[in-house]
């Protein structure tokens, strides 16, 4: 199976991959999906966020 993903090497501080850990358990998913997710997350704020403060720049210029 091929995949188009990119690999890298990520270090963590101990207590935030136990963490990250400890939540990926609850959800029943791997440590790589839950960083995935909580990434894609992420992304998704700050573009939301990018478009509103483009729409608000957009209208005090008017």
């Amino acid at each position: 199976m091929t995949t188009n993903k990119k690999a890298f090497t990520l270090r963590l501080k101990p207590e935030n991959f136990e963490k990250i850990k400890y939540i990926a358990d609850k959800n029943k998913r791997s440590i790589a999906k839950q960083i995935e997710y909580v990434l894609e997350q992420h992304i998704e704020e700050f573009e939301e966020k990018e478009e509103k403060d483009k729409k608000g720049d957009s209208i005090t210029q008017e």
